[in-house]
């Protein structure tokens, strides 16, 4: 009990002089809709898309994180010329699912879907920028403006806990660590944005809240 009294207090001071109104995290998705409103509300570009991601899913149209991870995995194979990457792991793509999964279905609708995959484009390329040296990868020294220009200014100590998580023993982080943290970090902003009523900063959650915020993701 004392060692998770003083873990909760640490991480409470870490993220107490964080100004939550510099983060960007994406808008939620729009609920689900019945598919004849859709192709009637839809531009151009979204029924594009609608046609490709129904390939993508099949005819329930609906992602898994299996299919997700196959997705993912099949789209980087052709890029790995300037992205280092292990490949998305299952565990991976679970979480990505999780914490996009706005409906808690366990799997992930189109809306669901176009978002995480407008957002890793949108990453992938602060992800090119800032590889400065072309190797592949985003080191510590680089991170820190990878990570403000996707969005996100977090301080010095955020920084080190998400280095000992995300990256490997240099502190190098390589491009699906890179996006399973940053999907993490936006939805979690997200989520706080939503419960912080008064945009004061601060939120008071019960535990199941605490719980459904933290295991669910």
């Amino acid at each position: 009990m004392f060692f998770a009294k003083r873990f909760i207090s640490g991480v409470i001071d870490v993220v107490s002089n964080i100004d939550t109104n510099q983060f960007l995290p994406s808008d939620p998705p729009p609920p689900r809709r019945p598919v004849v409103y859709a192709e009637q509300h839809e531009s151009d570009e979204e029924k594009q898309f609608r046609r490709v991601f129904q390939q993508l899913a099949g005819e329930d149209m609906e992602v898994s994180p299996t299919e997700l991870m196959d997705i993912l995995n099949r789209i980087i194979t052709k890029r790995k010329m300037y992205l280092k990457t292990d490949g998305f792991s299952i565990e991976s793509c679970r979480s990505m699912v999780a914490v996009m999964d706005s409906d808690s279905t366990g799997r992930l609708g189109f809306h669901e879907f176009k978002q995480l995959w407008d957002n890793i484009k949108k990453w992938q390329g602060v992800y090119k920028t800032y590889d400065a040296d072309g190797s592949g990868v985003i080191g510590a020294d680089e991170l820190p403006n990878a990570f403000r220009a996707a969005g996100f200014p977090l301080n010095d100590q955020l920084f080190s806990m998400i280095i000992r998580r995300y990256s490997d023993e240099s502190g190098n982080m390589d491009f699906d660590n890179y996006i399973g943290c940053l999907v993490r970090l936006d939805a979690m902003c997200r989520a706080f944005k939503t419960l912080d009523k008064d945009n004061n900063g601060t939120i008071k959650v019960n535990v199941q809240e605490w719980l459904q915020l933290t295991m669910y993701s």
